[in-house]
């Protein structure tokens, strides 16, 4: 039997290798990260130096989306978390990538170490050194590529926990989303029945409109006024109630007073110790808002319209007459001037002197300065009145015009007619009429700057007071004092 020997010396011979040389510089220190590319070509891994790592694209993406997070609407949201967990996807199917290519380069290197090994017994001297240092080489790179799996592994952990995180997300993103959609049809739907229940109501109305435009406005007109006269008569109200007792009160004092008037002027005739009565005396309540009058008191007195009459204020300090000028009728009706101011009737006839005079100054009207108080505070204010003569002339019409009593001036306006306008100056006459009949209470007298004169006639004797007092008080904030004909030296008095 033949041993056989192995003896790589004798059937290699060295020339079969090419020798290493000592002074090769290799480009780096480590293995080269070669890929397998289509066609099972190798790629080197210095080629694709741009490629960034699966870390840092992970944490790339985590960043936007954090960042984007509260500006994006719910939609957007669910929509990036979508793209995200695709992402996240292609990430670990390139991490499965890699790691196959991780198990080839163990393969390889395998491969190769064994080849060195093999190399190494073969040769000798100065070229075993070198396959030595190639198979340390080898084992470093071994070590790396160990080192580079473990970072991968960890790698596709995270990877995989963001992928979990990015599905939940995504889930409840899409829940959001449905929930947010369904509210919102809800409120679309809520919003409808509202707009059909708001057409529904139009056209009820609308058709009920037309059902009663329908109707003849003549035979509305008439049921209105029926309804009217029917509540009237079996519903009186109470303020109509209030008027009629108001009335009979009124009426009933002016009784009263007039009586304590008649007994006063007894009682003065008493203590004068006057034989012989009076002919003549005044008639009604000395309070503004009157009408005063002389009558006769004894039927053997001469007509009162034989004899000429004059009336003046007399002063309370002093007891100093002044003239009322245009005051020369039998009747007298008291005009705010006359408030606090005794009046006296001077009757003149063929050498007789008679003089009647009231019997204590004239009291103002109930609740008439309360009542002016309040117009002040107005801007303006509008009194119905008729035109009774214009410039000395009796006025036709009897159509109501409207005085306006404003802070800085006076008009007459009818509609949107201006009949006179005038500023509050001391050309500017303002009084109560002085005589006219029973009318007097209710009309005053106004000139204005050109000579135009009124008689204007009010609705009761509490608005004519109220718009002479009215006009004073806003001239005498301008500076101006309104009186009537020739009553400057008065108002300077009373000033």
């Amino acid at each position: 039997m033949t041993r056989a020997i192995r003896d790589f010396s004798n059937t290699m011979p060295k020339e079969a290798f090419a020798t290493v040389s000592a002074d090769v510089i290799f480009a780096s220190s480590r293995f080269p990260n070669y890929k397998i590319g289509a066609n099972n070509l190798i790629i080197d891994g210095k080629d694709d130096q741009k490629t960034l790592s699966m870390k840092e694209v992970v944490a790339h993406e985590t960043a936007l989306l954090l960042e984007q997070q509260k500006r994006l609407s719910v939609r957007d949201l669910a929509s990036k978390f979508e793209k995200g967990l695709a992402a996240a996807a292609k990430l670990s199917e390139e991490a499965r990538v890699r790691e196959a290519v991780s198990l080839e380069k163990h393969v390889i290197l395998k491969k190769l170490r064994d080849a060195l090994e093999a190399l190494k017994g073969r040769v000798a001297g100065r070229n075993k050194d070198d396959v030595e240092e190639a198979i340390a080489m080898v084992e470093a790179l071994a070590v790396k590529l160990s080192q580079r799996e473990g970072e991968l592994i960890q790698e596709k952990a995270e990877v995989n926990r963001l992928t979990n995180f990015l599905k939940q997300a995504s889930e409840d993103a899409k829940k959001l989303v449905e929930e947010e959609r369904a509210f919102a049809r809800a409120e679309i739907e809520s919003a409808r029945a509202a707009v059909q229940r708001v057409e529904e109501a139009l056209q009820e109305h609308e058709t009920m409109s037309r059902a009663s435009g329908k109707q003849d406005p003549e035979e509305l007109m008439k049921e209105v006024q029926e309804a009217r006269r029917i509540k009237m008569l079996h519903q009186p109200s109470k303020v109509m109630d209030m008027e009629h007792e108001l009335r009979a009160l009124r009426s009933q004092l002016a009784e009263k007073s007039k009586r304590a008037l008649h007994l006063q002027k007894e009682l003065a005739t008493c203590k004068s110790g006057e034989k012989n009565p009076l002919l003549y005396e005044l008639d009604g309540p000395e309070a503004l808002g009157s009408i005063l009058r002389i009558l006769r008191s004894s039927d053997n007195a001469p007509e009162i319209s034989e004899f000429s009459v004059q009336w003046y204020r007399l002063l309370t300090d002093g007891g100093k007459k002044e003239l009322i000028s245009g005051a020369t009728k039998q009747v007298y009706a008291p005009e705010p001037f006359d408030v606090g101011r005794v009046l006296q009737a001077d009757i003149f006839s063929e050498g007789q002197h008679i003089t009647l005079s009231t019997t204590g100054p004239i009291e103002p009207a109930p609740g008439l300065g309360s009542y002016v108080e309040a117009l002040v505070r107005k801007h303006d204010t509008a009194f119905n009145v008729i035109i009774s003569q214009m410039s000395g002339v009796d006025h036709i019409s009897e159509s109501i015009h409207v005085l306006h009593v404003g802070k800085m001036r006076m008009k007459l306006s009818k509609g949107k007619t201006t009949v006179a306008k005038e500023y509050y100056s001391s050309s500017m006459q303002l009084c109560g009429v002085r005589g006219g009949g029973n009318a007097a209470p209710q009309a005053l007298f106004w000139q204005v700057k050109n000579g135009t004169s009124f008689v204007l006639a009010f609705e009761s004797e509490r608005e004519r007071n109220a718009a002479i007092m009215l006009a004073r008080r806003f001239a005498y904030d301008c500076n101006i004092v309104l009186a009537g004909p020739d009553d400057r030296s008065l108002s300077s008095a009373a000033q």
